[in-house]
């Protein structure tokens, strides 16, 4: 669960604050299902609510994915959040083996900054976490944003896709620019994170095709 930030470099459109301000009583509902060699990506749902309190109550996954600031959350506000971003993201539980590792989405972009960068143009931005700290550095993040990746650009024939990753989060970063994203501009994060700013990484669907 990624809440908003207060600086400016975060500030974000009026849509997403609008539904982060009056959320949907449910999870906004979509029928796409995304399939790895090893994970089955699928529509998140109202019956998915144990695994993400969970998760979001785990400390070693709150200190790389939320920042230390963030201590727990309780399940009203977990529902809270992720039916807002719901709104405008296709969100997603991953499942290896039929059991929940971990969530994604591919969301429409919501900050400001990134959106003047590319005027007429759509962007989306991945958010993912894989909740099982065991299961860190076994490539499942790779697989889930390679398929976000395939679905974003080749199926929403989306203009360009971002990720917003903690400058700490060394693995990320190195997960993501396999995959081709290129490393942008540092951006000031919440106070307490375990990085000092955040890194745009952004990949183009010509660089995409390119590399496809």
């Amino acid at each position: 669960m990624r809440p908003p930030m207060s600086s400016d470099a975060h500030a974000t459109t009026h849509e997403h604050r609008q539904a982060l301000a009056q959320p949907p009583a449910t999870l906004r509902t979509h029928e796409v299902t995304l399939r790895g060699p090893r994970l089955l990506l699928r529509p998140l749902t109202e019956d998915d609510w144990a695994p993400l309190l969970a998760w979001n109550n785990d400390p070693e996954v709150l200190a790389w994915f939320e920042g230390d600031e963030i201590e727990s959350c309780m399940l009203d506000e977990v529902q809270r959040i992720y039916r807002a971003i719901s709104v405008n993201a296709h969100c997603f539980l991953m499942e290896l083996d039929d059991k929940p590792v971990g969530e994604c989405w591919l969301q429409r972009m919501n900050l400001q900054r990134l959106l003047a960068r590319h005027p007429g143009e759509d962007v989306r931005r991945i958010d993912i976490a894989i909740g099982l700290p065991a299961l860190w550095g076994q490539g499942l993040g790779r697989e889930a944003v390679g398929l976000l990746l395939d679905f974003g650009f080749r199926r929403e024939a989306v203009d360009v896709i971002y990720a917003c990753v903690d400058s700490g989060n060394i693995r990320s970063r190195r997960m993501f620019a396999s995959l081709g994203f290129a490393a942008g501009a540092e951006s000031n994060s919440a106070a307490g994170s375990i990085g000092d700013a955040e890194i745009d990484m952004m990949l183009t669907r010509p660089n995409f095709e390119a590399a496809g």
